[in-house]
């Protein structure tokens, strides 16, 4: 009993901790303009955390992030590159060279275009396939080595419900990018957990933000809502949540796992 009861008090004592441990802290979120990626760089920045907020088109969105980040307490700045293409990706790891990412949330992600696949055309596979999948992988590969050289680090990679159930018509390159993404998650755990670095995936169902509202209609998210147990809609600040727990001390042996974050509209 003595010793179960040292073990809550040690979880406590990480939950109260979690205030002061991104202070300072440089995080990376990718896509944080809007939805999942605005409210956790939000979240961060709330915590104290110096965030680099990336965007593609909107930057003025970005803007508004950071100046909430600052009124919270954090510090930031945004950075422009469209992940979706070679020489965007090629941009983002270059200007990253030499700044000290401790955390990164690979979530820059997109449809980009609702796609039957017999209407499909390799410029459109390369595109889903790059901002979905490539990029994450890059941007990772830019931000390890001063992990490495740190002996800590944390990176999240922000999947998707149809990385296991295979989307819905016409998002089967975009499911199967996913899917790769979660694979690439769990060989990096592999590879840098006995160097002191977690590797995750936070993998939403479906939000109530503007992707949802770009690529579904009423009917389709109606038909989530009646198959969800929760019976309704997920919000980005609770995807956020998960995804600052999954870089925090209290999931300090969580490694190479899939969290999935969806009212229980798939059980696994």
């Amino acid at each position: 009993m003595r010793r179960r009861r040292q073990e809550w008090k040690t979880f406590a004592e990480a939950i109260m901790n979690h205030t002061d441990e991104f202070k300072n802290q440089t995080v990376l979120v990718t896509g944080a303009s809007a939805g999942i990626g605005a409210a956790t760089a939000l979240a961060f920045g709330s915590l104290g955390a110096h965030v680099i907020a990336h965007y593609n088109s909107r930057k003025e969105a970005a803007e508004q992030v950071v100046a909430g980040i600052i009124q919270a307490g954090g510090t930031g700045e945004i950075v422009q590159a469209d992940l979706a293409t070679q020489q965007g990706v090629a941009f983002l790891t270059s200007w990253l060279k030499g700044k000290p990412v401790e955390v990164l949330v690979n979530n820059a992600g997109s449809l980009v275009r609702r796609t039957k696949t017999l209407e499909f055309t390799p410029e459109l596979m390369d595109a889903v396939l790059t901002l979905n999948y490539t990029s994450a992988f890059f941007v990772s590969q830019a931000v390890l080595p001063g992990m490495v050289e740190r002996g800590r680090g944390a990176i999240v990679n922000v999947s998707s419900v149809a990385a296991r159930m295979g989307g819905g018509i016409g998002a089967g390159v975009y499911a199967a990018s996913k899917a790769a993404m979660s694979a690439m998650t769990k060989n990096m755990a592999r590879e840098f957990g006995p160097v002191g670095i977690r590797v995750n995936t936070v993998s939403p169902g479906t939000i109530d933000t503007d992707f949802h509202r770009q690529f579904s209609t009423e009917q389709m998210l109606n038909n989530v809502k009646a198959a969800t147990p929760l019976g309704r809609l997920g919000n980005s600040e609770e995807t956020a949540d998960v995804i600052v727990y999954m870089c925090s001390h209290a999931s300090r042996y969580v490694q190479g796992q899939a969290l999935e974050v969806n009212g229980g509209f798939l059980m696994v």
